[in-house]
């Protein structure tokens, strides 16, 4: 039901990560009863996971994981297999957005062969409900994984592909969502900066033209601090470090307060881009301005470049502020967080 070359290049991707794709039915084919659903269950099922969704923003892809993935196999299950006719479509649609959070949980703490499951689920189910939106929703997620993990080339395909599924008609900010990613993941496997900026352009312009709210839906939750972590990564890729420190200072500094864990991930990526321009000071003092929000959050994203930054700085750990930064990340290690 994928796409051939999606097809193609989730195989690669997923074989990488020593591990295989399950099929969409896995969740529908557990014991237990089956039950009727209704339109009633479809809004039950969009309320929890908006919920989910606003805890993972606060806490971090470690909080809560266990209870969604309970909830997908223990209520969402029994109503996809019980339920045909008219409420099925709209049914599935709903158990793909609950699997779609799953797994961008479970890639919030590289649990990588469980995200991988987890999207594909939900590329399945939104297959099935013909619904294209959500996904290219989460084809795009699985293009960030991709790139994340150095699967550049694959990540671009899986972008290109998100992309390749909207339609004209699709709302804009979703447009400006995934094209912003299809930039990203053309700087990251190619490098190709005159393309690159082509498609931050038409992102932008998209979202400027973009007249959805941005909480209305899972697919598509972009705003302009958005945009500007996105063109802080792609100019990463680029090797423009001193733009892209620019652009991820800005997304952060205008983040929401219910956005902890976004600011603590694009936080502790702003210290390591400014470590990398040889400026620990400045480093440390990002990261001393993420103080609250690095220890309330669990995500193994985040943890994972604060010991880039640790290690990066090693040699100068004795200097002011340097000195107190590695000493909160020590402590924060120590505790278990960010990430168990």
């Amino acid at each position: 039901m994928l796409q051939r070359r999606t097809t193609l290049t989730l195989g690669l991707y997923s074989l990488a990560a020593a591990a295989l794709p399950r099929p969409a039915h896995a969740i529908t084919s557990r014991t237990g009863p089956s039950r009727r659903g209704g339109a009633g269950d479809v809004g039950r099922i969009r309320e929890t996971t908006a919920a989910f969704g606003r805890l993972d923003d606060l806490y971090g892809g470690g909080h809560a994981r266990g209870a969604v993935a309970a909830y997908l196999a223990g209520d969402v299950a029994p109503l996809l297999r019980g339920t045909t006719g008219r409420a099925r479509p709209a049914l599935l649609t709903a158990a793909a957005q609950l699997a779609y959070l799953a797994g961008w949980m479970s890639a919030d703490m590289v649990r990588t062969g469980l995200a991988q499951r987890y999207y594909i689920m939900a590329v399945r189910l939104a297959d099935e409900a013909g619904d294209d939106l959500m996904r290219s929703t989460v084809l795009r997620s699985l293009a960030v994984h991709a790139v994340e993990l150095g699967h550049h080339r694959v990540g671009r395909d899986l972008a290109d592909a998100a992309a390749d599924g909207i339609r004209a008609g699709s709302p804009a900010r979703t447009r400006a969502w995934i094209t912003g990613m299809c930039a990203e993941a053309s700087a990251a496997a190619t490098h190709d900066q005159r393309r690159a900026h082509t498609l931050l352009r038409t992102a932008e312009t998209e979202l400027e033209h973009a007249d959805s709210r941005p909480d209305d839906a899972v697919t598509g939750n972009y705003r302009r601090e958005s945009f500007s972590h996105q063109v802080g990564l792609t100019l990463t890729h680029l090797g423009d470090l001193s733009g892209a420190e620019e652009h991820l200072a800005a997304s952060v500094d205008s983040r929401r307060p219910v956005e902890r864990r976004t600011r603590a991930l694009i936080g502790a990526r702003l210290a390591l881009t400014q470590l990398n321009r040889q400026r620990p000071d400045v480093a440390a003092r990002t990261v001393l301005n993420l103080r609250d929000d690095l220890s309330g959050v669990e995500s193994r994203r985040v943890h994972q470049t604060l010991s880039k930054i640790r290690t990066g700085w090693r040699d100068a750990t004795t200097d002011d502020p340097i000195g107190e930064a590695d000493r909160l990340l020590a402590t924060l290690a120590g505790t278990g967080r960010p990430g168990r």
